[in-house]
């Protein structure tokens, strides 16, 4: 596959006999991190012939991004300097990356975004594209990420939608922890109070039962 990454380490018929590359121990694998795949379209982004090795336009995407945290067609840049700006005024470490044509199916959209937070694990990545997004992150999780991708790649242009992933971002979180608490608590009040009445009733006045009786 044209732009994967990976590190192997034995072949699973050597692995299976019990067979390691020597100063490997056995049992033990270590795996450099995982194998992404980068669409040609990623060239484009940077001004690169779509035939330019994927290493190459890889390397243009991360030297742009060294700059001023965007790599994008020249007519989106100067308004995605500004998202990324009024991000980092938020304490967000912005990178974007937009490609002007969509690949056959969204997932290397993820996968550059992964290539560019390698080299950034601080960071949060957005790669952009028509209709699609994809981003890497250590600091917001998966279900953050994925309401600011669906916020982003709604949008009109790149700009409006880079921008709508940070006004996601900054948006509070439903306080779901609390009100699991609180529905907890109300739960074992109600519990508590049923049981009261219980024996409460269980325990009536036998004079009162006598009366009735009669």
């Amino acid at each position: 596959m044209r732009g994967a990454k990976a590190a192997v380490w034995f072949r699973l018929g050597a692995y299976s006999r019990g067979c390691w590359p020597a100063g490997v121990r056995s049992g033990v694998v270590t795996v450099l991190h995982v194998p992404t795949y980068l669409p040609v379209e990623v060239c484009t982004s940077v001004g690169l012939d779509p035939s330019t090795p994927l290493p190459q336009c890889m390397d243009k995407v991360q030297s742009e991004i060294a700059k001023d945290g965007v790599a994008a067609p020249a007519e989106d840049v100067a308004g995605l300097k500004k998202v990324v700006a009024d991000a980092q005024a938020s304490g967000i470490d912005l990178k974007i990356v937009v490609l002007p044509k969509s690949p056959a199916i969204d997932t290397p959209l993820r996968d550059v975004a992964t290539e560019v937070g390698l080299a950034y694990p601080d960071s949060t990545v957005l790669v952009l594209s028509p209709g699609w997004a994809g981003t890497y992150s250590q600091r917001f999780d998966r279900v953050t990420l994925e309401a600011g991708q669906d916020v982003a790649k709604t949008s009109a242009t790149p700009v409006q939608g880079a921008q709508a992933f940070v006004d996601q971002l900054r948006t509070p979180d439903f306080p779901w922890a609390a009100l699991t608490i609180v529905l907890v608590i109300a739960v074992a009040l109600a519990t508590v109070l049923t049981r009261i009445v219980q024996r409460r009733a269980n325990h009536s006045d036998p004079s009162e039962m006598a009366i009735e009786q009669g």
